[in-house]
């Protein structure tokens, strides 16, 4: 049994990496070992684009109303695999496509990335998890330092160019105070804004 494609509630995860540039202190992956129908989301190999597609086969995706790019890595240390199989799907299948990420793909790969989504990605959920970026750097510890947050919120501005829907979260860790001033950051940029739970249901 693979676990680089899950379910969760209605929707099909696929897990493409455990690579992530941040250390946030709240990653379900310091708690559990798997989310929803995988035992464990701890890869001992990242699949390539065949591997995912040969097991994309096995699923109904009358089932599912979306895709979602999110594990225990962030989906854009993959890029190139993931547009691979956003390609994929949109050829073969009537599904939405989502990405769940933190916001620092352009930092990760070192180029502009946003305007490679275009076509392929139906939704863009960015990780926001605070108003501020001495904030954000105690709670999520990108390796990029302290410019992480800026070039977050600039990846959120290019996302609502080009994605056709783009939403911010956070996780309910933080203080009612944060998530408030988080939510109207999301108000003022226009988009729709959601509070995670650090706690998942096998």
């Amino acid at each position: 049994m693979n676990n680089f494609i899950y379910i969760y509630y209605d929707k099909l995860y696929i897990n493409l990496t455990n690579q992530c540039p941040c250390n946030c202190t709240f990653c379900i992956r310091h708690f559990c070992d798997g989310v929803g129908s995988a035992e464990t989301l701890w890869l001992e190999k990242e699949p390539t684009v065949d591997e995912v597609i040969s097991e994309l086969a096995n699923y109904d995706f009358e089932e599912y109303n979306e895709v979602i790019f999110c594990g225990y890595g962030e989906p854009f240390c993959r890029l190139n695999e993931m547009l691979e199989i956003c390609s994929f799907l949109h050829k073969t299948q009537k599904v939405k496509i989502s990405i769940d990420t933190n916001g620092l793909g352009e930092l990760i790969n070192d180029k502009p990335v946003v305007h490679m989504l275009d076509g392929s990605v139906d939704c863009v959920s960015i990780s926001l998890n605070a108003a501020d970026k001495h904030s954000y750097y105690k709670l999520c510890n990108p390796v990029f330092g302290s410019k992480s947050y800026d070039y977050m919120l600039k990846f959120i501005n290019d996302c609502k160019e080009i994605v056709p829907e783009v939403k911010l979260t956070v996780v309910d860790v933080i203080s009612q105070d944060e998530i408030e001033k988080c939510k109207k950051i999301a108000d003022e940029l226009g988009l729709p804004f959601g509070v995670r739970s650090s706690r998942y249901k096998k």
